[in-house]
């Protein structure tokens, strides 16, 4: 399974999920470490991705010395050290050194990291998953840190978060403590049971967000949505009152569906002459039930948009910038 040129963020992905089956893992370890340091990627900034994951690689074949240097290059890639993801590195490389025999040296690798356990969402996931190589004992130690973080979130709040949407960062840092605490063998107190409520709450919200109608996924590009909105000023309530406000809505409600479940999905070019003639004269163009059979009518011609484009491609909008430059920040 040889790499390729110009490696994007989401071959380093089908990479993951298939290097461990082929035939030399290692020998992919090598060529992503390679890939990583001599201009292979599509995006540099993806170097520490592609080290961690050759990392990762040989970690699994038991390379442990191996392992190490790559996961050691993932950290020196980072021009932050203390961003979320060389935190990921930190960890992986303590994990390492944890099943090394290196377990001091471990220890305070990972007591650097405890403040991105009130800062970052996937902190309280890798830091434990780092511990826990180190046996009972280090899990022991995962949940008191968990604890201190969940009491610091938690005292900066005027009321209990009601949501997972409310509680934020906080709600990852609760279901981490929660799954600690259930490994452990501790009974249940007063946060676990806030996490039991936010998980509760969450599953409820997505079921009924799956049983939600989509909004119409009709994209006007940016000349059509000037003259949609010149020739419909009330267009501006489901459509947004600027292209950005429009652009922002529909990632937000692609990131919607594609949470409640839904897939395949993709945007349909819109334009004022096209809603025009579906609507003829004896139809309203900005009656919600004329534009959702305009949408329908869209979806089964030629030039749909599939959505999400890849990180590094271009945006769906058309706007010649890369995605995660564009729209993908606007769903946030």
């Amino acid at each position: 399974m040889p790499t390729k040129a110009d490696l994007t963020s989401a071959d380093l992905t089908e990479i993951r999920q298939a290097a461990l089956g082929a035939a030399d893992p290692l020998g992919i370890a090598a060529d992503l470490a390679d890939a990583a340091e001599t201009g292979r990627l599509a995006d540099p900034d993806d170097a520490g991705h592609a080290l961690t994951l050759a990392a990762e690689i040989a970690e699994s074949r038991s390379k442990l010395d191996a392992a190490l240097g790559y996961a050691e290059r993932a950290i020196a890639s980072y021009a932050t050290p203390d961003d979320s993801k060389a935190g990921a590195a930190h960890a992986l490389h303590a994990r390492l050194l944890f099943r090394s025999g290196r377990d001091d040296e471990a220890l305070a690798e990972l007591e650097a990291l405890r403040p991105l356990l009130t800062e970052a969402p996937d902190a309280a996931a890798y830091v434990t998953a780092a511990l826990a190589a180190g046996g009972r004992s280090k899990v022991i130690v995962a949940e008191q840190w968990l604890t201190e973080a969940v009491k610091k979130a938690l005292a900066g709040r005027a009321t209990e978060p009601t949501s997972a949407d409310d509680a934020g960062l906080t709600f990852f840092l609760l279901q981490q403590r929660h799954r600690v605490r259930h490994t452990l063998g501790l009974p249940h107190d007063t946060n676990d049971n806030l996490a039991d409520r936010l998980e509760n709450k969450l599953a409820a919200t997505t079921a009924r967000a799956a049983a939600e109608p989509a909004d119409d996924l009709l994209f006007w590009p940016q000349p059509e949505f000037d003259r949609m909105l010149s020739t419909w000023p009330a267009l501006a309530q489901p459509y947004g009152a600027t292209w950005d406000d429009h652009r922002a809505h529909l990632e937000r409600e692609l990131v919607r569906l594609t949470s409640a479940g839904r897939s395949g999905l993709t945007l349909l070019p819109a334009t004022v002459t096209g809603l025009t003639g579906f609507a003829g004269s004896d139809n309203d163009p900005t009656d919600a039930k004329t534009r959702a059979g305009y949408a329908r009518q869209q979806a089964t011609r030629a030039g749909q948009i599939t959505w999400p484009p890849e990180r590094n491609g271009a945006c769906w909008c058309g706007s010649g910038n890369k995605y995660k430059k564009c729209c993908l920040p606007r769903s946030r």
